[in-house]
């Protein structure tokens, strides 16, 4: 199994080249104030050096071991605690935090890469300070003044952890028929009761106090997801002076048996009248929690990629040590007993597939929190409303399309190692269940589609497309003039082309169909996701093609550009002629025909 290397390279390269980070930073005055180019190459080399020596080394005992619960308390795989400690002590839990609250304010885009290497390393550790910084973002955006001085700083620094507590046995998508009840003590707190399920990180013995945000249900609330409500409930009650009481009437019923992310606790959490406190508004709780949405499911995309280009790192390796028959060209290494099987055509094809999604992915996710970026920081009331448009619009293309071409990625880096890649040893197999999860948490993959499809197209008449249409015409209008760039861009102008035409195809089909959104909604998704790496494959060979004599990186990158516009663009064609068909032979089998 190889060892993990952060690819530093490629992440310089797309923010600092391609997306040119340096002027949307010095274009944002809070971010401005924190950041320079010189200071993010040192965040982004020292994350590297802890992924890669600390963290990574741990994932695969850690996976063997797993978290362990014994009468209410979860212990978590040996070395976790240790690493952990050193994570928090580095400031990466603050990372993005608001400084404010001692956090260190740094944007998503830079954030990205590390939560990149970070989940690379091992996702089962990554999700402990990833669900932290999603319950910051939530306190911080919704919470009082005063639930945030007494939160945020502990949070930020790692000295406490935080956990999302949303899901029950009998409510999964469907929040709204949530059973958790809060009732109010009279005093401003609230007392929680109810069982919530697969609640990630929600015991262990990391951190001092866990502090979990936990959707539950006022007296008289409305029906539905209208009548949901927020609240702060930490583990062991904080006292005025900061120091921790006792501990609240919560705790950890058992933990799941998994299929991946073994080494994190999965918990059912019991709250028994726990103490809480609101955060934000009665029966405003969805509200809060989608704010640290668009961030976390953009997470998910980034872990999905970690997990992907751990599998490219390990395939490359094995492929070029693997000896296994002759190239089809004659001997390539005639000294040895046979050639590495990186010289066959179809090796090649399975290397250069993980490539292409994974450098597209992490470029994509890059662009993602860019807009994320503007819209949190932009000051411009109009360049702020657009980056929310395109950051609603984007968002569940960086979940779903990169966590499903991620799985794939997994899949086909196992089948490089042949019978190697069903076992254990060699990694590869541990990589496959574990990015399996992110096709499903934080709003399973088809619900991302159908809410691509449903609200951010259809309901708008596929304004927010527009948007994003005008941003790609602009690029292909900015090299009009460069005729080498012809072969990305003329395709990249046709899927565009393609993209609009699916997109008024369905607009019509709704008017008569009620099935004609669920029915598209998958292709359509994927449809669009092949369409925004064309845009980003098209973006980075751009800036490659003037500096690929020079220097072998770029050439490297154009090569790679152009296996992606001739063997996974074309793709685009066959999901349009799906789309197209509508939904009348998906629905007309009844229930009891299948």
């Amino acid at each position: 199994m190889a060892d993990y290397k952060a690819p530093l390279r490629d992440m310089q390269f797309v923010l600092n080249e391609v997306f040119e980070a340096d002027k949307l930073w010095a274009s944002l005055p809070k971010v401005a104030a924190v950041l320079d180019t010189d200071t993010a190459s040192a965040i982004l080399e020292e994350a590297a050096k802890l992924m890669s020596e600390v963290i990574a080394p741990l994932n695969r005992e850690s996976d063997e071991q797993g978290s362990r619960w014994v009468d209410g308390k979860v212990t978590a795989p040996d070395g976790f605690k240790r690493a952990y400690e050193l994570f928090c002590e580095g400031g990466w839990n603050g990372l993005g935090g608001n400084p404010d609250y001692d956090g260190m304010g740094m944007p998503k885009a830079l954030t990205a890469q590390v939560e990149e290497m970070l989940q690379a390393a091992s996702m089962s550790f990554g999700l402990a300070p990833m669900l932290t910084a999603g319950a910051c973002l939530s306190i911080n955006a919704h919470g009082s003044d005063a639930l945030k001085e007494k939160y945020l700083p502990n949070m930020y620094s790692g000295v406490w952890s935080g956990a999302m507590g949303l899901t029950e046995s009998h409510a999964g998508t469907d929040l709204g028929i949530i059973r958790s009840k809060a009732a109010d003590n009279g005093d401003g707190s609230f007392a929680v009761s109810g069982s919530k399920i697969f609640i990630t990180w929600g015991e262990h013995d990391m951190a001092e106090n866990i502090i979990h945000l936990v959707l539950a249900k006022l007296p008289g609330a409305p029906k539905g997801p209208k009548g949901i409500s927020l609240f702060l409930v930490p583990k062991f009650l904080v006292n005025d002076d900061g120091s921790l009481g006792e501990r609240n009437l919560l705790s950890c019923g058992s933990i799941e048996k998994k299929m991946g992310i073994k080494a994190s606790a999965t918990c059912v959490m019991n709250f028994d009248g726990a103490k809480g406190w609101l955060v934000g508004e009665p029966n405003q709780g969805l509200a809060c929690m989608f704010t640290m949405m668009n961030y976390e499911r953009l997470v998910v995309g980034i872990q999905a990629l970690g997990a992907a280009d751990m599998s490219y790192q390990n395939a490359v390796e094995y492929a070029r040590d693997r000896l296994q028959s002759r190239s089809p060209g004659g001997a390539q290494f005639p000294e040895k007993a046979a050639d590495p099987i990186i010289v066959h055509p179809d090796v090649r094809r399975m290397l250069l597939d993980m490539r292409v999604q994974t450098e597209g992915a992490r470029a994509f996710s890059t662009y993602v929190a860019t807009w994320l970026d503007k819209a949190k920081f932009s000051e411009d009331a109009a360049d702020k409303k657009h980056a929310e448009a395109m950051v609603a619009l984007l968002t569940p293309v960086a979940k779903a399309f990169i966590s499903d071409k991620a799985l794939e990625t997994t899949v086909t880096g196992q089948q490089i190692f042949g019978g190697h890649g069903f076992i254990r040893e060699w990694g590869q197999e541990q990589l496959v269940r574990d990015v399996r999860i992110t096709q499903i948490y934080e709003g399973a993959n088809g619900i991302q589609a159908m809410d691509l499809m449903g609200r951010k197209v259809v309901a708008n008449s596929g304004r927010f497309i527009e948007l994003f249409t005008a941003e790609v015409q602009a690029f292909i209008d900015s090299q009009s003039d460069n005729a080498a760039m012809t072969e990305f861009v003329a395709p990249l102008q046709e899927a565009m082309m393609r993209l609009q035409a699916v997109t008024n195809d369905v607009l019509e089909q709704v008017k008569d169909d009620s099935s004609a959104v669920g029915a598209a909604a998958n292709d359509y998704l994927h449809l669009f996701g092949f369409t925004a790496y064309a845009f980003m494959w098209a973006r980075m060979a751009a800036v490659s093609l003037p500096k690929q004599s020079a220097d072998d990186f770029y050439a490297v990158k154009v090569k790679v550009a152009r296996f992606f516009f001739q063997r996974q663009l074309p793709q685009t064609l066959a999901l349009a002629a799906n789309i197209s068909a509508g939904s009348a032979s998906m629905m007309d089998l009844n229930a009891e025909q299948f």
